[in-house]
């Protein structure tokens, strides 16, 4: 049998796509080893100037090692964004594809040649294999972005907003439950404008009725709300749910009006913090949110603003980006902030958001609640690694079990815990029942 290596890079957006091709590979064996591998796909992120170097820097190191008559395939959004300067300057690159074709990467291997569809790849009944969990799936509900933010390549290779049908998101939800799965994240470039190019303006409210409607949906959430697109209604909706947790996941970016204005955020101040307030006022509810520091246009003013208004606001995790430069942006050809400059905010930004994310974890102690056994931890075999129900699976932390009443605890099972002791970002507990 072949042996197939894939590296999955970016978000875990990319990573459904990936699982959609290991779905259309199932006659390959699976190696983590890519000097024995026989075909070696990676599934590129090209949203930001850091991702982009990764990509070519993964590219290049995979090429050195492989074997040779391997085969090596590139696909994701680096490809399609730059698949003309691309495919002249690797010549180690055997396959060439980008984002609307992850359903056909099984012919473009046997047929060995390069393609590229000019829409981005909307999923429909295709099996995906999931990768990492055996009670946690990723569900991925439209492709594209109708928003015109200053900062952000994304339209202009991956098109505007196009939503999957709800029967077919509850298809694959239902197919997935029946293979142990309870838990799942619902995902998008802007999730709170799922339908609207239906004419739906609240499609989201439509999709959580459908799946509390699923048995054996034990736990969901909603990742990447936009402020612009935002209801009410949708987070009261979200609060009365029995099955979606209050968990509320907004990239605010700024909180400056001036910034939030010249980055075509569509949403002031003064509405962001009305939504914030009504998620952070929810019963047992967890916020995430993303900002962009450095953005041209953003003065010291602007920036202490930020600053002030993260410090005071209480999130329970914060994700801090310098500002990258983009072709293809509206900010492209604006004045840009000195690199210093940014460099400077960011680091006073990320001590920030630092003390905010250790101030969550130090709040869960004494906390008893619904956790999933992970395996084994990220500190080693010592201690089971544990995720709390509410929380999002791999990036808002991980509990650390090192007492249990039962003699052995089983990956993917729900427990009770009892936080015993947080030092930082550092959270230890016990299984109580």
């Amino acid at each position: 049998m072949s042996k197939l290596h894939l590296i999955s890079l970016g978000c875990n957006k990319n990573l459904v796509d990936s699982e959609i091709m290991l779905g259309r590979l199932q006659n390959y064996e699976i190696t983590d080893d890519v000097a024995v591998a026989d075909v070696i796909i990676i599934n590129t992120c090209g949203f930001i100037d850091s991702a982009k170097q990764e990509s070519i820097r993964s590219i290049l190191e995979v090429h050195d090692a492989r074997k040779k008559d391997s085969l090596l395939v590139v696909t994701g959004c680096l490809m399609q964004r730059y698949k003309d300067e691309l495919m002249k300057e690797l010549p180690e690159v055997d396959l060439f594809t980008g984002v609307g074709d992850y359903d056909k990467i099984d012919e473009i291997i046997l047929k060995k040649q390069n393609l590229f569809s000019p829409r981005a790849y909307l999923q429909a009944n295709e099996e995906r294999v999931i990768t990492g969990s055996n009670y946690h799936a990723y569900i991925k509900i439209s492709e594209g972005c109708n928003q015109k933010c200053s900062f952000c390549a994304i339209p202009t290779f991956k098109g505007k907003l196009k939503s999957r049908s709800i029967e077919n998101i509850v298809d694959e939800v239902k197919k997935l439950v029946k293979k142990g799965y309870f838990d799942f994240s619902f995902l998008s470039q802007d999730s709170s404008s799922f339908m609207r190019d239906h004419a739906k303006s609240d499609g989201l409210i439509e999709l959580v009725d459908a799946v509390e409607r699923i048995d054996g949906v034990r736990s969901a959430r909603i990742l990447y709300l936009y402020p612009s697109t935002t209801s009410n209604e949708l987070i009261r909706r979200i609060i009365d749910s029995k099955v979606f947790q209050n968990y509320f996941d907004m990239p605010i970016q700024h909180i400056s009006d001036k910034m939030l204005k010249i980055m075509r955020r569509g949403s002031g101040a003064k509405r962001i913090k009305e939504l914030l307030t009504m998620m952070r006022e929810a019963e047992n509810s967890f916020l995430r949110t993303g900002v962009i520091v450095g953005h041209p246009g953003e003065g010291e003013e602007e920036f202490n603003e930020l600053c002030e208004f993260l410090s005071e606001f209480k999130f329970d995790r914060i994700s801090a980006f310098a500002y990258s430069r983009e072709e293809d942006t509206l900010s492209y050809e604006m004045d840009q902030l000195p690199t210093k400059t940014i460099e400077k905010r960011l680091s006073k930004m990320e001590k920030i958001t630092k003390k905010i994310v250790n101030d969550s974890f130090a709040n869960e102690l004494g906390k008893k609640f619904e956790v999933v056994i992970e395996g084994v931890s990220s500190e080693g075999e010592m201690f089971y690694g544990a995720k709390k129900l509410l929380w999002d699976k791999d990036i808002d932390g991980e509990i650390l079990i090192n007492e249990s009443e039962f003699e052995t605890l089983e990956t993917g099972k729900i427990y009770d815990c009892e936080i015993t002791q947080v030092i930082k970002d550092k959270v230890l507990g016990r299984v109580i029942g």
